[in-house]
């Protein structure tokens, strides 16, 4: 009895593997481009990559970026972001989202339009590139 236990556990292995990414990467992939942070157009250009299971990346104004993000959908919890070091004439607008981009704790997606917020009435508004 312990080896059919046993055999089945193995058989179900490769399924648990083959599971689908239960992030917001799982859920709304693709290359999305900020459009406003807190209902104010982001005019200096930004955008969050979700192509790769369990993190995020992206262009922000100045510098390129990435983090960790495994919290499930629809939960979004970047962990420290890591980025380049340029300096640009747009360092206010990369700080301003740097700062939204960390407070996020929701993701919704919803056809092209990806919309990250929290409990506080913060909301990042993007759209999946084509």
């Amino acid at each position: 009895m312990k080896n059919i236990a046993l055999t089945a556990l193995l058989a179900l292995t490769p399924l648990a593997a083959a599971c689908k990414d239960e992030t917001v990467t799982g859920y709304a992939p693709g290359i999305y481009r900020l459009e406003e942070i807190d209902g104010t157009s982001f005019e200096w250009g930004a955008t969050l990559n979700l192509t790769e299971a369990g993190r995020i990346s992206g262009q922000a104004p100045c510098n390129g970026y990435s983090a960790e993000q495994t919290a499930p959908y629809p939960w979004f919890k970047p962990g420290p972001i890591v980025a380049t070091r340029m300096a640009c004439l747009h360092m206010n607008g990369e700080a301003e989202f740097f700062e939204a981009l960390g407070a996020m704790t929701l993701a919704e997606g919803s056809g092209p339009v990806l919309i990250l917020s929290n409990e506080a009435g913060r909301e990042m508004v993007f759209r999946r590139e084509e």
